[in-house]
């Protein structure tokens, strides 16, 4: 009998999803390496379902510090570079599944309703919920950046060590450096001289997962064979007006101030997120919206 995704769960300590959610990293279980969905055919099939956007094609990096986008990517198309996995360190992205195969979309609605189930109501309104599949040659690493979401992660076939550091290892100045710009995008960060106090390493294998913070920096490694994996990704309103208010604290910081960390006082920080909604589409001078909310 086949495994259906009505069926699929995660599983986690009930304390630790609620303690350590959007915190801290955790493990978790999952049944879903035995669905139809990530069979090696299906997903080939899916590749060639492609076309010019939702994917991301790289090679893998040399060191865990390498640049993100310094490695060759972009050179094939995702259903090529799976036929060359077994001879090449392919990294292999393909975003929004659900948008290819309805499947997909009930397998991702299915596990973010498990997450709300178990954890209890989100702080905010939901956004944008989205999944991903990666395919990834044999030993190979994916560099050390972050990612501006929430995110539950699934290995589905072969091992992966994932190491992942807590959000606290980033400065607020790195945060900010990169919510300024505004954008849903991999985080480039420095690698080196990260507090080794912050990091946890998984091993990864089917039927394992994690949880990943939002900011919280990783790199990647994968064992002696290919490996696939499923993850999920969602921002909430409360989220992105963080990001807000970081990117506000961005302005505050060039004009010499020293902005109060995130989280510290509230209602100045959705104060600032407000002031930010405002001024980047009125393309209004940031500086002096800045200094106006900062005499109030």
């Amino acid at each position: 009998m086949k495994l259906g995704y009505e069926h699929a769960y995660l599983a986690a300590d009930p304390q630790t999803l609620v303690a350590s959610f959007d915190r801290e990293p955790f493990e978790l279980t999952h049944n879903l390496s035995p669905l139809d969905l990530f069979r090696f055919s299906n997903l080939q099939h899916l590749a060639s379902l492609y076309t010019d956007r939702d994917y991301f094609v790289a090679s893998g990096a040399p060191t865990a510090g390498t640049e993100f986008y310094a490695v060759g990517h972009g050179d094939c198309k995702p259903e090529e570079a799976i036929e060359r996995l077994g001879y090449g360190n392919q990294r292999i992205l393909l975003k929004r599944p659900e948008r290819y195969d309805h499947r997909f979309r009930d397998l991702l609605a299915a596990l973010f309703a498990e997450v709300v189930r178990k954890h209890g109501p989100l702080a905010g309104k939901l956004v944008r919920l989205d999944s991903s599949i990666l395919i990834t040659s044999a030993a190979t690493i994916t560099p050390f950046h972050f990612d501006p979401e929430i995110s539950f992660f699934f290995q589905i076939t072969g091992d992966k060590r994932y190491h992942i550091y807590a959000p606290a290892a980033v400065a607020e100045w790195e945060l900010e450096d990169f919510y300024v710009k505004g954008v849903v995008n991999i985080a480039q960060v420095s690698f080196a001289g990260r507090d080794p106090a912050f990091e946890h390493v998984f091993a990864l294998r089917p039927g394992r997962g994690m949880h990943q913070p939002r900011n919280a920096p990783h790199w990647v490694e994968t064992g002696d064979s290919i490996s696939v994996s499923y993850a999920f990704s969602f921002e909430t309103d409360v989220t992105r007006a963080l990001g807000r208010t970081r990117a506000y604290n961005y302005y505050v910081r060039a004009l010499g101030g020293r902005p109060l960390p995130v989280g510290d006082r509230p209602a100045a920080d959705a104060l600032k997120a407000k002031a930010m909604s405002i001024a980047i589409p009125a393309r209004k001078s940031v500086a002096s919206i800045v200094r106006r909310v900062a005499r109030r």
